[in-house]
C-alpha cells in the first residue's frame, strides 16, 4: 500500500491545548549535568516547573526561576542589572556550573528584554569556565517539546568546527537509552559518534561537512537546521520506536557509513526478537482498535507508524503541531493511505471530529482527557510519552503497553476483559 507522503495536510491555526516550552527543562536539566536553566519569567512560571518536576522543597535541581516582578514589567526597575546580580549569586553558590541557559518566557518576551544580549554580556564576565546561552521556551512562541528543539539549536553556533566523519545522534535521550544506542552503533562499526545534547559542558561535539546526522526525537526541526547550515548532512530515517522503527534507523546509519544490513542483522537479532515477542505480547489488546492523534509534541506520526504498523490499530486523524517533511516524510511514507493527517490545531474542531469518529483510544493533553473520559472515550495522555523511555528495542513492549493499558482498564470498569487478573497486572 501507498504511503501518506502526498496526503493532503488539513491545516488548522486556532486556538491549541498545549504545555509551553518551558516544560523541555524537567528532562534536560537531568542529561546536562553540569548545566543550570535559569528561566526569566514569573511566578506561574515556577510554579509550574516545580509542578511538573515535581521537586520536593530540599532538594537542588539544576533549574530556577529569575522572578520579574511589577517593577521589572513595569520598566520601573533595570531587569538587566537585576538579571546580572542574580546569575552572580547563582554562580557563587553552585560552583559546579559549567554551561548556564538563560530561559525566556512570555513576560521576559512581553517586554522584549533582550537574552541574547545579556547571554553574550554575562559570558564575557563568566568565562571561559562557564559558556552562558540562550533560547526562548515561551509559550507565545513555543509548544511543548520545541523547548528541547530551541535549547540544542541554540548551542551549535559554538560547537567547535571539525572535518572527522562522524555520527552526532541528535536528541535527548534518558542515558540508559542513550547507552543502549551508542553499544548497538558501536557493535554494528559505526563510529566515531558524539551526542548532542552531550552529559557535560566540556564533551561539547564538534560539527563539519563530514558530519552525519542520526536525528533520536522527531521535534528537532530548528536545530537540524542550525546543524544543516554548518555543513552536517541528516541521514533520512524512520526513528527508533519499536522494533521495525529501530531497526530501519540503525540499518540507514550502516548504509551511511558503508556497513551492510547483514551486520546489522547479526548485531541486532537477539535484541529485535525480543521486542518483536514483547510487542507481539501487548498488541492483543489493541489489534483492530481506532486510535485519534490530538497535536501535542511532534511524537504522533512515528508513534502511529508504530501502532499502525507493529500493533495493528488503525488511525483515524494523525494532528502534529509541526510537520516537518526532513524529519517526518520516512515515516509517512510507510503509514498506509486513509487517515487525515493534520497540522497545527483549532481545538474546537478537532474535538467535533474525535465526538463524530468515537475513537477507541484518544492521545491528548492532560486538558482534553478528563473531558473526554467523562463522556465515555478512553485517552493516553500524551505527556506520558515524552517523560517515558520509549526508544529502541528493549523499550519497544514498554511503549506497546502504554497505549494498551487505558483499553485494558477500560475494558475492566465495563467487566469485558476476558481476564481480569492479568489486565490489572
Amino acid at each position: 500500500m501507498s504511503g501518506c507522503r502526498n496526503t493532503p495536510v488539513l491545516k488548522e491555526r486556532g486556538q491549541r491545548e498545549v504545555f509551553c516550552g518551558l516544560t523541555g527543562i524537567i528532562w534536560l536539566h537531568r542529561k546536562m549535568q553540569d548545566a543550570f536553566f535559569l528561566v526569566v519569567g514569573s511566578r506561574t512560571c515556577a510554579h509550574l516547573l516545580q509542578s511538573a518536576a515535581g521537586v520536593m522543597i530540599f532538594a537542588e535541581p539544576r533549574f530556577g526561576t529569575a522572578i520579574l516582578e511589577e517593577k521589572d514589567l513595569a520598566g520601573m526597575a533595570d531587569a538587566n542589572a537585576e538579571l546580572d546580580r542574580e546569575v552572580a549569586r547563582l554562580l557563587a553558590r553552585r560552583p559546579d556550573i559549567r554551561q548556564l541557559f538563560l530561559v525566556g518566557s512570555c513576560p521576559s518576551e512581553v517586554i522584549k528584554l533582550d537574552l541574547s544580549r545579556a547571554a553574550e554580556r554575562l559570558s564575557s564576565i563568566h568565562g571561559p569556565d562557564v559558556r552562558v546561552l540562550n533560547y526562548s521556551g515561551s509559550g507565545i512562541e513555543t509548544t511543548f517539546t520545541e523547548g528541547e528543539d530551541a535549547c540544542l539549536a541554540s548551542m551549535v553556533p559554538v560547537m567547535p568546527a571539525t572535518d572527522e566523519k562522524q555520527l552526532l545522534m541528535v536528541g535527548a535521550l534518558p542515558d540508559v537509552v542513550e547507552d543502549q544506542a551508542l553499544d548497538l552503533l558501536a557493535r554494528i562499526g559505526v563510529g566515531p559518534v558524539r551526542c548532542l545534547p552531550a552529559r557535560h559542558a566540556a564533551d561539547l561535539p564538534a560539527v563539519g561537512p563530514n558530519t552525519r546526522l542520526a536525528i533520536a526525537q522527531p521535534f528537532m526541526g530548528a536545530t537540524l537546521g542550525e546543524l544543516e547550515k554548518r555543513g552536517a548532512r541528516t541521514i533520512a530515517a524512520p526513528f527508533p520506536f519499536g522494533a521495525e522503527g529501530t531497526t530501519r534507523w540503525l540499518k540507514a546509519i550502516a548504509a551511511a557509513f558503508g556497513i551492510p544490513e547483514s551486520k546489522v542483522d547479526e548485531v541486532t537479532a537477539a535484541p529485535r526478537a525480543r521486542a518483536e515477542k514483547a510487542v507481539a505480547a501487548v498488541a492483543r489488546d489493541l489489534e483492530g482498535k481506532r486510535v485519534f492523534f490530538m497535536p501535542d509534541s511532534q511524537l504522533e506520526i512515528p508513534l502511529a507508524r508504530f501502532l499502525t504498523r507493529e500493533c495493528g490499530m488503525q488511525a483515524v486523524e494523525i494532528g502534529t503541531p509541526y510537520l516537518h517533511t526532513a524529519l517526518h516524510g520516512p515515516e509517512l511514507d510507510l503509514i498506509a493511505e486513509g487517515p487525515t493527517i493534520s497540522e497545527g490545531q483549532d481545538v474546537d474542531l478537532q474535538l467535533d471530529r474525535v465526538r463524530a469518529a468515537r475513537p477507541d483510544l484518544t492521545v491528548c493533553g492532560l486538558g482534553l482527557a478528563n473531558p473526554l473520559e467523562a463522556e465515555g472515550l478512553a485517552t493516553k495522555w500524551a505527556i506520558e510519552l515524552v517523560f517515558t523511555p520509549i526508544h529502541l528495542y528493549e523499550q519497544a513492549g514498554d511503549l506497546a503497553a502504554l497505549f494498551a493499558r487505558p483499553l485494558r482498564r477500560r475494558a475492566i470498569l465495563q467487566g469485558r476483559h476476558p481476564n481480569m487478573m492479568e489486565a490489572a497486572e
